[in-house]
């Protein structure tokens, strides 16, 4: 006899709650554990499931799952940009960002979507040690972020919400950068871009090389929204990638910050480079889990939240893989 499927609170039933992440590929989301060990905790009779969605059947997909009475909903790659469309109403910063994370039913139907990466993204950064001499503020420090995708735009209004006096954004696309930089000029004037060099593109006609390495030398926080040094299934060449070459990294300033929104492996090379020349590293995971449990707090209506719990079943999970 098979056993019966466990939900957050012990065993499913006709009134178990639904929540989940939606993206695509999802399989290997740690979302599930970190959110069902959440509402174990909480005695909640929820349980949470990744939730494969192909990009023609998202519509689908989110009308199904408000007829089923689902409670809230994580949105992953590559949907972010797209469910903002699909929405009945947006956050404030939804709008600005162009971009949801996070869907809650909508009392009049469908969907509100919101964004908690920004608060994800800043937990960490508030809790860290912070730039120059002791007890300074990250406001009027200088900011070097690479890359310009939908995670780059919540980076920026993060570190504007933190004060940053100066945000440059590096892209290989210029028409990405360009893109990006006309979403977010309204509400970052502080905001400038630079083309990314080629590999073994050390400044040449065009000065992009020595540019980047100046932009380097004088940033205080280096944020990596790319997916270079991310592990990647089938490509055991992936963890050993960094974004910056090592002409790039010579020239962090010791104490200053690195961080870096992946979290596999953990560290990354990005973050062990990093650490051998004196910075201070942070990954995202702990992005992942404050995001989260921004997210459950929007779905449940409780503020205390067990984050410990969520921590402990994301590091366990990724101790597991190989």
């Amino acid at each position: 006899m098979t056993a019966p499927l466990a939900s957050a609170a012990g065993s499913i039933s006709g009134r178990t709650v639904l929540v989940g992440v939606l993206g695509d590929p999802v399989r290997h989301s740690l979302s599930p554990a970190m959110h069902n060990a959440a509402l174990r905790q909480l005695g909640l009779d929820w349980v949470y499931l990744a939730l494969p969605t192909p990009a023609a059947s998202l519509a689908t997909v989110l009308n199904a799952l408000e007829a089923l009475g689902c409670r809230g909903l994580n949105v992953t790659i590559p949907h972010k940009q797209a469910v903002a469309a699909l929405c009945r109403e947006l956050s404030p910063l939804a709008q600005r960002l162009g971009a949801v994370n996070t869907l809650v039913p909508h009392p009049g139907g469908g969907w509100f979507g919101t964004n908690t990466d920004v608060e994800g993204f800043l937990a960490p950064l508030r809790a860290s040690a912070k730039p120059g001499p002791a007890g300074a503020s990250w406001a009027d420090q200088q900011a070097l972020v690479l890359g310009c995708g939908g995670s780059a735009r919540a980076v920026v209004a993060a570190l504007v919400e933190l004060g940053l006096g100066r945000i440059t954004l590096v892209g290989r696309q210029a028409a990405k950068l360009a893109t990006c930089l006309a979403a977010c000029r309204d509400w970052a004037p502080q905001l400038e871009t630079l083309a990314w060099p080629e590999r073994g593109e050390g400044g040449g006609d065009d000065g992009r090389g020595d540019v980047l390495i100046q932009a380097l030398a004088a940033a205080q926080l280096v944020v990596n929204t790319t997916p270079i040094g991310m592990a990647a299934a089938g490509d055991p060449q992936a963890r050993e990638l960094s974004p910056l070459q090592p002409r790039q990294l010579e020239v962090l300033a010791p104490g200053s910050c690195v961080y870096d929104l992946i979290y596999t492996p953990r560290p990354t090379l990005l973050l062990r480079q990093a650490s051998a020349r004196g910075c201070q590293g942070l990954d995202g995971l702990e992005m992942l889990v404050q995001q989260g449990a921004a997210a459950l707090g929007l779905w449940s209506g409780i503020k205390e939240l067990p984050v410990a719990a969520m921590r402990a079943a994301a590091l366990e999970q990724l101790q597991r893989r190989p």
